[in-house]
């Protein structure tokens, strides 16, 4: 492993994970339902701009998550193109943590980005419901450099904002 590797590695397992908090007007099933089911992912999964294709969903311990991410916004289609990355991407992933209305784990492989060497990172999301509300927690491991976890962290967010409109979201 070269210098660079073993620094961005380091780096990777030292950063903190990146934690997103919102309280919804929905019951837990509904917000469960939209990490566990194709309509459900494919509904809101993705940063403006951006839509999922899923082409396998098993919501259980070990389970395939593999879904395509396509840019389908003309701004998005262009910003992508001038970066001199692909408009879409497949992802590979599994679910590593299930407890029902309760707390799940997705663990992505990132293999698509050019010249980085393939790691996995996971996002896990826990649900508190309270009375007409449920607070969601979801926390992301840090990506393998800090561009990419901010780039990755504003992304979930803007993903976050379709449940925000939907469900009438409160940021913390």
């Amino acid at each position: 492993m070269s210098d660079k590797s073993k620094s961005a590695a380091a780096g990777h397992a030292t950063r903190p994970k990146v934690v997103i908090e919102r309280t919804y007007r929905a019951k837990v099933g509904d917000l469960w339902e939209l990490w566990t089911t194709k309509q459900g992912f494919e509904s809101w999964w993705g940063p403006d701009g951006f839509r999922v294709e899923v082409h396998a969903l098993e919501a259980r311990l070990g389970g395939t998550l593999h879904y395509d991410m396509i840019a389908d916004s003309p701004e998005m289609i262009a910003a992508m193109k001038q970066m001199g990355h692909p408009t879409s991407h497949e992802v590979r992933a599994r679910f590593t943590e299930i407890k029902p209305h309760d707390r799940l784990a997705i663990t992505n492989v990132i293999d698509f980005l050019p010249r980085v060497k393939p790691y996995e990172s996971t996002i896990a999301a826990e649900f508190f419901p309270s009375g007409e509300t449920v607070r969601m927690v979801v926390t992301l491991d840090p990506m393998h450099d800090e561009e990419f976890t901010k780039m990755q962290t504003e992304g979930f967010t803007s993903q976050l904002s379709k449940l925000d409109k939907r469900y009438g979201g409160e940021k913390r």
